[in-house]
């Protein structure tokens, strides 16, 4: 059989993107979905997203990491909201379903604002913070994450007993400037530094923003810019939570499965 498959790309974080509005695609082979993530004997990606009608919605987003495992992924949703763009499932706004529920999201000229859940608080892990925006963030600040060994460090806390069995992802952070952080993220799932990883830089700038009395904090990533917009509220939580960057379709292909 020939797979129809398009790949799209998020400040570096890419994915293989499927249009499965019919439902053809064996979601619960995930031997598969491992296999044309594959950067050498698939398609190569950081994850893989289906494209599905759901009832209520203008469209479901079925995640995939690399390994076959499913969470919320802030990247792939911006990069699904582009895709269904381009499918002509949706105009400049949206209203979609993903693993941790209903989000709503805008794209003008591939920029995609996409409204994350509620956080309900931020908690110590140690001398770091531990923040779940959709998917488990570990939280460190580092003096310069540029030179630091993000993926020794991050398998390290992924895998340590804290987390177990589930594991986290691991974000290193450094100040660039008042309203500014530099994020590096060590990804569950993927198992290695991706070029960036959108719960992931949500996570660092609620923790920045609330330590700073701030509600919009920009983001450097290894591959491009985000800004994350927020309201922090009296009792702790976090809501009107906004993910914005580029979202861009690569190429597209077919594959045999």
């Amino acid at each position: 059989m020939d797979l129809s498959f398009y790949k799209y790309q998020g400040t570096g974080n890419d994915f293989v993107m499927i249009d499965d509005r019919n439902e053809q695609f064996d979601h619960k082979n995930l031997e598969l979905v491992s296999q044309l993530c594959d950067r050498k004997f698939g398609i190569g990606s950081d994850g893989l997203i289906l494209i599905r009608n759901k009832e209520g919605f203008d469209f479901e987003m079925v995640y995939f990491n690399a390994d076959g495992s499913q969470s919320m992924c802030g990247n792939g949703a911006r990069c699904a909201v582009a895709f269904s763009k381009f499918l002509g499932i949706i105009d400049e706004h949206t209203k979609f379903l993903a693993i941790d529920g209903p989000h709503e999201a805008s794209i003008r000229n591939g920029l995609v604002e996409l409204g994350m859940g509620d956080v309900h608080s931020i908690s110590n892990a140690d001398q770091d913070y531990f923040v779940n925006t959709g998917s488990p963030h570990h939280v460190r600040f580092v003096d310069d994450v540029e030179q630091y060994p993000v993926v020794k460090e991050g398998a390290s806390i992924r895998y340590s007993e804290a987390y177990q069995p589930s594991g986290t992802n691991v974000n290193f952070v450094s100040t660039l400037a008042e309203d500014e952080i530099y994020v590096r993220t060590y990804e569950r799932g993927v198992e290695d530094e991706t070029l960036s990883c959108g719960t992931g830089v949500t996570a660092c700038a609620l923790v920045y923003g609330y330590q700073n009395k701030l509600n919009h904090v920009k983001i450097k990533a290894l591959g491009g810019n985000l800004s994350v917009k927020f309201a922090a509220t009296s009792d702790g939580s976090f809501k009107d939570i906004l993910l914005i960057g580029p979202a861009e379709q690569v190429f597209k292909g077919t594959i045999k499965i």
